[in-house]
């Protein structure tokens, strides 16, 4: 199974440093990772770094990875190019750093991806034709589709309605869990981490602020010293964790 691990992770823009010596526990295949902190604390930085698109010291350490890029990446602007068709889009991203030598599978891959996502029916639309929570489900089908095993997510539920976030949240939970993949989110929303994660990392000015278990990280304490907010934590009939906030400080 795949392992993920950060060790004094770093990364500068010019002279400005941006993201000091993250390290990290062993995150592993089938867990589902939060990535939390306010606006501006390098958590876009952070998933460059892993990907190796920006310079630093430190290293990244993934072991156990069975095939040649085991790691997928869904960017806040997805960048799809607006003459394709969504169907188009999807299999331009199941061959990218491949010849177009479209095999059948490839083909089954793209219809799975799409139905995993409930978004068949956007198939024959053009991508310039789709309102923004539409194409972001087009860029998480684009990530799916090259069936990673580390997958970074970059707020992928920042421009979907309510009912979309937490089918997309579901899904990427479930998809975790069945193929053994280690899938790290970038979130902002506190009580999606809470309910989807099992791991959260957080991140100020660059800095890794606190790290572990979702429902141990993110309390009221953390909340009060990185949001600057005071909220309190109960359970709901269910027993799930929900979060709420009380005021700004």
């Amino acid at each position: 199974m795949v392992t993920l691990t950060l060790d004094r992770l770093s990364a500068h823009y010019g002279r400005h440093q941006i993201l000091s010596e993250v390290t990290t526990p062993t995150f592993a295949g089938g867990q589902m990772v939060a990535l939390l902190g306010p606006n501006a604390a390098g958590k876009s930085t952070l998933f460059r770094r892993i990907l190796g698109l920006l310079d630093g010291d430190g290293e990244v350490h993934i072991e156990g990875a069975t095939c040649e890029r085991p790691v997928a990446y869904m960017p806040q602007e997805t960048g799809v190019n607006a003459v394709l068709t969504v169907y188009e889009s999807v299999l331009l991203a199941r061959m990218q750093g491949r010849r177009l030598n479209v095999k059948p599978e490839d083909l089954a891959e793209v219809d799975r991806a799409l139905d995993e996502l409930g978004i068949v029916a956007l198939g024959e639309r053009d991508i310039g034709d789709l309102s923004g929570g539409q194409r972001q489900m087009v860029g998480a089908a684009q990530a799916l589709v090259q069936n990673p095993e580390v997958l970074l997510l970059d707020e992928p539920t920042s421009a979907l309605d309510l009912h979309r976030q937490i089918q997309l949240l579901s899904i990427l939970r479930r998809l975790a869990k069945d193929r053994g993949m280690l899938v790290i989110a970038a979130l902002h929303d506190l009580g999606h981490a809470l309910r989807f994660t099992d791991q959260a990392l957080v991140l100020q000015g660059g800095t890794l602020v606190d790290c572990g278990p979702t429902e141990e990280v993110v309390t009221p304490e953390l909340l009060y010293r990185v949001y600057h907010v005071t909220a309190r934590i109960e359970r709901c009939s269910k027993g799930r964790p929900q979060l709420i906030v009380e005021e700004a400080v």
